[in-house]
């Protein structure tokens, strides 16, 4: 793969605002790229396919994989100053690659899985509707990332109707619920420094409800981020704009005004290319233009591996589960 498989976000300083894109640079770090305008020159290295994690516990299944269009959401704060980001993440000790990788020493493909992926630090993703359980292993993952002076990246990934009923489908079972458990899970943050990428798809993707649903979700996202961004002041919380090739960007701004994502007081800003291949240039100049519809300043570029290559959503293997084929072929 030439084009950027993970999704990776643009940090904002005192406007608190995040763009996103992807690229394969940093092994542990988020490398934020100082622009002024709209339109910033592509990067000069061609991104490698970056992933994303899907977690229950620890990071397990997750979103989608398939190049279909998915959503990611967008998120901008204009005037809060938010406390300075550590440029260092924090990769979690368990995950479905790094089970794999210990379980075939002698594989021809471990050494490429094992320096491309499982050493890279990725997103935790918490994917299942759990709320006795939810705000431990939060804490789990905020206190690891904690001890080692990193920032965990973690993914709530519950909404109701997630995904439209297609292979990631799952979620809360109703906005009340949905709203309990996020509540839950920001308890899990404490005041330790995390980045939040808020519900992968639940934007862009909202054409599936009808309007009374979409408002419901919207709202419950915009709750979502007030309620994560006041679990304490190093906690930063980035909405779904989708990517480069699915919605118009003043219609994805649209859509991400109304589930909160222009104010400061739910959002730091946007990721995009979640789960999809568009090239890193394109993701750049996509979200500076999301950003510029949202009435927000150009922000910094960063790169995350949000969700990681070689786990299925149904496309190579049964949603959620490892596929060492898929991932060696993303990673050589």
């Amino acid at each position: 793969m030439v084009a950027a498989a993970a999704v990776v976000v643009a940090v904002g300083t005192a406007t608190g605002m995040m763009s996103a894109a992807g690229d394969g640079r940093g092994v542990d770090e988020a490398r934020p790229a100082v622009s002024s305008s709209a339109r910033p020159e592509p990067p000069p290295a061609v991104p490698s396919p970056s992933p994303s994690a899907t977690g229950s516990a620890s990071p397990t299944a997750g979103p989608k994989e398939r190049a279909s269009p998915k959503a990611s959401a967008s998120g901008a704060g204009t005037e809060r100053r938010a406390a300075p980001v550590s440029a260092r993440l924090y990769r979690h000790p368990a995950s479905q690659v790094l089970d794999w990788v210990r379980a075939h020493p002698d594989d021809p493909r471990r050494a490429v899985i094992e320096s491309r992926i499982a050493d890279r630090p990725a997103a935790v993703w918490f994917a299942d509707h759990s709320p006795d359980t939810i705000t431990s292993r939060v804490r789990a993952v905020a206190s690891g990332g904690a001890a080692q002076g990193r920032v965990p990246v973690l993914v709530p990934y519950a909404v109701p109707d997630r995904d439209c009923g297609g292979h990631s489908q799952g979620g809360a079972p109703d906005p009340a619920a949905y709203d309990a458990w996020i509540d839950r899970f920001a308890a899990g943050l404490g005041d330790s420094e995390a980045i939040v990428i808020l519900e992968p798809d639940a934007i862009a993707q909202s054409e599936c409800l009808s309007a009374g649903q979409r408002a419901a979700r919207f709202a419950s996202l915009a709750r979502a981020g007030r309620v994560l961004k006041e679990a304490g002041p190093r906690v930063r919380v980035y909405y779904d704009a989708g990517h480069s090739g699915w919605r118009a960007p003043a219609e994805q701004a649209a859509l991400l005004r109304q589930a909160g994502a222009a104010s400061a007081a739910s959002s730091d800003g946007i990721f995009s290319n979640v789960s999809n291949f568009h090239a890193t240039a394109d993701e750049i100049a996509y979200d500076r233009a999301v950003l510029d519809a949202l009435g927000g300043p150009p922000g910094l570029g960063a790169y995350l591996w949000v969700k990681l290559p070689g786990e299925s959503d149904g496309c190579t293997g049964a949603p959620g589960t490892f596929t060492p084929l898929y991932a060696y072929d993303l990673a050589r």
